[in-house]
């Protein structure tokens, strides 16, 4: 992991509203659906080597409130909806291997750490996102105070 400052920059994608606690049942879970979603419609429609991004944006509270999650990219597209990730500091974590299974464990990785009580960086809840860089590879930006 490794601490970096970062400009804003506007996303375009697919978006829901969740929370946790919906996310882990799967008959009220939605990030699925909404990625294939994006699969299926957004990305083929996208220039060649556009990155993909997850966006956790809009949060209620912290991590037990609702939230936002988009499944976009930075190519410009008037018929989506947009986000802007958030200027300011973030903790970088790498994921690497077989996606999605390494995001998901990298995202357990974030949560052992930010709930450690003698973690030195708290979250900030106002934009984090993920950012797939290939087949095997993304990292994941966690905003901090």
């Amino acid at each position: 992991m490794k601490k970096v400052e970062l400009k804003s920059k506007k996303i375009y994608g697919l978006t829901i509203r969740t929370n946790n606690e919906k996310e882990m049942n799967p008959e009220t879970a939605q990030i699925g659906t909404m990625w294939g979603e994006y699969f299926a419609k957004v990305l083929p429609a996208l220039p060649e080597g556009s990155k993909g991004y997850g966006v956790y944006s809009n949060y209620e509270s912290d991590a037990f409130g609702d939230f936002d999650v988009m499944a976009g990219a930075e190519f410009e597209n008037k018929e989506l909806t947009t986000v802007t990730l958030e200027e300011g500091n973030y903790l970088c974590f790498k994921a690497e291997g077989e996606l999605p299974q390494a995001v998901i464990d990298t995202w357990g990785e974030i949560w052992n750490y930010f709930t450690d009580e003698n973690s030195p960086e708290k979250r900030a809840f106002r934009t984090d996102f993920e950012v797939y860089l290939n087949e095997n590879e993304a990292e994941i930006y966690i905003g901090i105070l």
